[in-house]
C-alpha cells in the first residue's frame, strides 16, 4: 500500500480507512475508505512495513527527508505508540480542540472520537529554550541527544495550606546586618508559626531568637515585630543590598505563601528557594515538607535541562518541584508544579 504527499499530510486510499484509521487510530478519514495521515503517522507506518512507499519513497528516504525537529517528533510518536497509546496531531482535522502541543494522547482503549485527552505533548530538543508564558498542562517530552526520552508533566497550581497561627503582637527585634535578632521572643512565635531559628540552640544561655530578613519583613508589616528606629523598608534595603531586586521576588512569594496558610523555610540546602510545609501545629512534631519552590521572574526562560534537574532533586527528596513566577507590575504570582512523568 501507497501514499501520496498533499502539503503537509500523506492521502492512503484503498482500505486505508478500516485497516488505520478504524482499527488503530491513524489519521482522519476522507471520502469513501480513504485517509489523510500526518508526515509522522505515515513515517510510523513506513517503519512498521504496513506503508510500502509515499512517493515511491521507502522510510529512510522518506523520514531523512523530513527538516528540523522531525526526528525528534517521531522518536516520542513511536515512543507512545509503544506503550500501548493512541495520539493524534495537535491541530485540526485530527483534533477538534487543538491547543499548543504536538500532540494529544488519549487514555488507552480510547481515540479520537471518544473526546477525551490523557495527555497533551509537547516535543523539545534539549537543548532548546521554553519561555515560561508557553508552559502551563502540558507535557515535555525532551528528547536529549542520545535520543532517551523524558516527560515532565508542567501543571498550574494553587498551593495552600491549613496552618491557623496568628503571632502575638508588640515583638520587639533588633535589625543587624543580615538577620534580625529578637530577645525573650514569645515560645509560639518559633514553636507554632515555625518563625526564626533558636539563637545557639536549645541549651544556649539567652532566649532570643534569629529571623531571616525575609521572615522579619514580613512580620513588621503585619504589625507583630518592632524594629525601635528601623522600620520594614529598612529591613527591605537591607535585603535588596545581598540580592538585589531578586529579594522583592522571594519577599512577594515568601509573603504569597503565609497568607496562603503554608509555612515557608529556606531550602537552600536543596538548591531552591523555599522548602515549604502545609501545616504546622508544633516544630516539636514537624512534619515533611511536600514543596520545593524557585521563584523567578514571570518572563524567565527555562532550558529543559535546568528544569529535569529540578525535578530530580525534588524527586529525590520526596517533594514537589513547584516554580513561582512573578509578575510584580501586575501583582500576580504563576504557579506552576512541574514533575517526572512515566506515559
Amino acid at each position: 500500500m501507497d501514499g501520496e504527499l498533499h502539503g503537509d499530510e500523506v492521502r492512503v486510499g484503498g482500505d486505508a480507512r478500516q485497516r488505520f484509521h478504524d482499527a488503530r487510530g491513524y489519521g482522519h478519514p476522507l471520502d469513501g475508505n480513504a485517509i489523510a495521515l500526518s508526515v509522522v503517522e505515515a513515517a510510523h507506518l513506513l517503519f512498521r512495513g504496513d506503508l510500502d512507499a509515499v512517493d515511491g519513497a521507502g522510510f529512510r528516504d522518506f523520514f531523512a527527508d523530513r527538516g528540523a525537529g522531525f526526528a525528534a517528533r517521531f522518536l516520542v510518536y513511536a515512543d507512545l505508540r509503544d506503550r500501548g497509546f493512541y495520539l493524534a496531531p495537535d491541530r485540526q482535522p485530527w483534533w477538534d480542540d487543538p491547543g499548543d502541543g504536538d500532540f494529544v494522547v488519549f487514555p488507552r482503549g480510547k481515540g479520537p472520537g471518544d473526546g477525551v485527552v490523557k495527555h497533551r505533548i509537547r516535543v523539545v530538543d534539549e537543548r532548546a529554550t521554553i519561555p515560561a508564558g508557553d508552559l502551563g498542562d502540558v507535557v515535555l517530552a525532551v528528547v536529549d541527544e542520545e535520543s532517551e526520552i523524558t516527560y515532565l508533566d508542567v501543571t498550574a497550581t494553587e498551593p495552600d495550606g491549613d496552618t491557623d497561627f496568628t503571632p502575638p503582637t508588640d515583638v520587639r527585634g533588633t535589625l543587624l546586618e543580615d538577620r534580625v535578632l529578637v530577645w525573650d521572643a514569645p515560645g509560639e512565635l518559633h514553636e507554632q508559626g515555625f518563625y526564626g531559628q533558636p539563637l545557639g540552640g536549645r541549651a544556649a544561655e539567652y532566649d532570643a531568637l534569629q529571623l531571616s530578613l525575609l521572615e522579619a519583613a514580613y512580620l513588621a508589616a503585619q504589625g507583630v515585630l518592632d524594629l525601635g528606629d528601623d522600620d520594614v523598608e529598612a529591613v527591605v534595603e537591607r535585603g535588596r543590598a545581598g540580592e538585589a531586586d531578586r529579594f522583592d521576588r522571594r519577599l512577594r512569594v515568601y509573603r504569597a505563601l503565609r497568607d496562603r496558610g503554608m509555612v515557608p523555610k529556606t531550602g537552600f540546602k536543596f538548591g531552591a528557594d523555599f522548602r515549604v510545609y502545609s501545616e504546622v501545629e508544633s516544630v516539636d512534631d514537624l512534619g515533611h515538607s511536600e514543596l520545593l519552590v524557585r521563584v523567578l521572574p514571570d518572563d524567565v526562560v527555562f532550558a529543559p535541562r535546568d528544569l529535569s534537574l529540578d525535578v530530580r532533586l525534588a524527586h529525590g527528596v520526596r517533594k514537589r518541584m513547584v516554580f513561582a513566577l512573578d509578575n510584580p507590575s501586575a501583582d500576580t504570582i504563576r504557579w506552576l508544579s512541574v514533575s517526572r512523568l512515566t506515559p
